[in-house]
């Protein structure tokens, strides 16, 4: 029983080391070649001091050849002993001997380099297949919780669907109103929330400290309206558009899935929509002071205060190099 403890665990330990050089062998095979690179062409660099020794004696054996030749074409006893078919002969066998010696200087550092290329490509063609393997597994991943989400829109509304996506919970909270006369009063009103930490990687706060916004909610909704149209046109007018691109213009900083997902237009065979909608929704959200004093402090507030905010819920068609 100890023997075959001792050996499912020296097994087991083997697979795992094993799994883990599998995981990371297109890093080990790019370091790999890199290396053997850098090797191969100081190798090259060492076998070329050597190139000189090996030039001087051909040029030395071709000088006694065509020293031989001459002197056979000078004495015509001679001449039938070392003929021209013997000079172009031995030529041939000089060439050819330096051409083999200079084959075996050279050949251990292109074979390492040769071997050096093959690793960096085995690493392209394995991170190939997995970025292949991984946008598959996304499309059905994808293709699956639309599915899924029109299933709830059918069963609940489009609001409840927003609602349960996002985290949106309603909630009293306590407003300032100026009333007719002039006087500020409290008043308590009923307001979706959502949580700062609930949005998706294609979902972002239209908030405040945004550059572009604006008190006026009116004006924040127009100016959404009109980048939304204009990012539209764009897409027509270039048939794809990434999300980064569309998060400039907004005023809110790209992140890693913006360079690879997106839209994209094909008026006869569409990929997706067809169209980008920013999926615009006002909310409310707490605020930043008192988020940090929570958090952070560990301060528990009497009163939180919350702030407008609009949600963007851009309606991306997936990773758009695959879609193309």
């Amino acid at each position: 029983m100890k023997k075959t403890k001792i050996i499912t665990t020296i097994s087991g330990s083997f697979n795992k080391i094993g799994f883990k050089l599998k995981k990371h062998s297109p890093e080990i095979l790019v370091v790999a070649g890199v290396i053997g690179t850098v090797v191969s062409a100081v190798m090259a660099c060492k076998a070329t001091t050597k190139v000189s020794g090996i030039l001087e004696k051909t040029k030395e054996d071709i000088n006694s050849i065509h020293n031989c030749a001459a002197l056979s074409s000078s004495d015509k006893s001679l001449a039938e002993e070392y003929t021209p078919n013997d000079v172009k002969k031995d030529l041939a066998i000089v060439y050819i001997q330096t051409g083999v010696k200079l084959a075996k200087l050279y050949a251990p550092a292109v074979a390492l380099g040769v071997l050096s290329l093959g690793s960096i490509l085995a690493s392209n063609n394995i991170l190939r297949k997995r970025n292949v393997a991984l946008a598959a597994a996304y499309a059905t991943v994808d293709k699956g919780f639309k599915e899924y989400r029109k299933r709830v829109v059918e069963r609940f509304g489009e609001e409840v669907e927003h609602e349960l996506r996002h985290n949106i919970k309603a909630k009293k909270i306590e407003k300032i109103i100026i009333g007719e006369d002039g006087k500020e009063r409290k008043a308590k009103e009923t307001v979706n929330v959502v949580e700062r930490d609930s949005l998706s990687d294609y979902s972002f706060f239209f908030e405040p400290s945004n550059p572009y916004w604006e008190k006026d909610g009116d004006y924040n909704r127009m100016f959404l309206l009109a980048q939304q149209q204009y990012a539209n046109d764009k897409l027509r007018a270039n048939g794809y558009l990434y999300l980064n691109d569309v998060l400039d213009t907004l005023g809110i900083p790209r992140t890693k899935a913006g360079q690879i997902v997106g839209w994209v237009y094909d008026a006869e065979n569409p990929n997706g929509d067809n169209y980008i909608d920013f999926g615009i929704y006002e909310s409310y959200r707490r605020d930043e002071e008192s988020f940090v004093k929570d958090k952070v402090m560990g301060e528990k507030l009497g009163k939180e205060k919350y702030e407008r905010v609009v949600i963007l819920d851009f309606n991306v068609d997936g990773n758009i190099l695959d879609l193309m």
